[in-house]
């Protein structure tokens, strides 16, 4: 039974590796540095906040779509990993073609683009984490949705959908994100995020006809 355990666990760890830097290996099983329950009791959005976004556009999950003059907001959050049938072929690696963060202070999050260009970093309220947009996700495209990265199927579930409150650290790059689309304008989404980003920086014309 042991000799079996062994095996398996020695087979599972090319996977592991390619899911994720921060996973290692322990007696228990799969740990993640920062991955405690602690990450699932966010402070939910002040009401004040809540009672502000009930009078802007709304984005086809009926959340509020902000000017980027507005740091703090109510946004929809969902999650994911890299062992779903969907990321599975890009492994560790987001969009931005570096590798995806989860550790106790930096964390890697999806999202449009045009809605947060790449490079941006932002918190959530409650958590003392940075999240940066470093990824895109097909089912994000024209939406305000945030895919928060999670390095495993189990605390993706125990992350599910959640509405909460973040405070946006710093815009990330525009022009980064129109020349990294422009690359990759075989794919629906990826084309719609250039438009919409072309749509609100003209200037930006020619990075993204390359």
């Amino acid at each position: 039974m042991r000799l079996s355990y062994l095996f398996a666990l020695a087979a599972a760890l090319p996977f592991l590796a390619s899911c994720g830097s921060d996973l290692k290996i322990v007696s228990g099983g799969v740990h993640s540095p920062g991955s405690t329950t602690k990450d699932f009791k966010v402070t939910p959005p002040s009401s004040a906040l809540i009672a502000s976004a009930a009078g802007k556009p709304k984005d086809k999950h009926s959340m509020p779509v902000y000017p980027f003059s507005e740091r703090h907001r109510v946004v929809r959050t969902t999650a994911y990993t890299c062992s779903e049938c969907d990321h599975i072929q890009y492994g560790s690696k987001n969009a931005a073609g570096t590798a995806l963060r989860y550790s106790d202070r930096v964390r890697s999050a999806a999202a449009d683009w045009s809605f947060y260009p790449v490079g941006t970093v932002f918190r959530v309220k409650g958590m003392n984490q940075l999240y940066v947009v470093d990824d895109y996700g097909s089912a994000l495209t024209g939406t305000g949705t945030i895919d928060m990265y999670q390095p495993s199927k189990d605390l993706m579930n125990k992350w599910g959908r959640r509405n909460v409150e973040i405070s946006v650290v710093q815009w990330g790059s525009f022009k980064r994100s129109a020349e990294i689309l422009s690359q990759r304008t075989k794919f629906n989404h990826c084309r719609q995020m250039l438009t919409n980003i072309t749509r609100q920086r003209p200037d930006l014309g020619s990075v993204a006809a390359r």
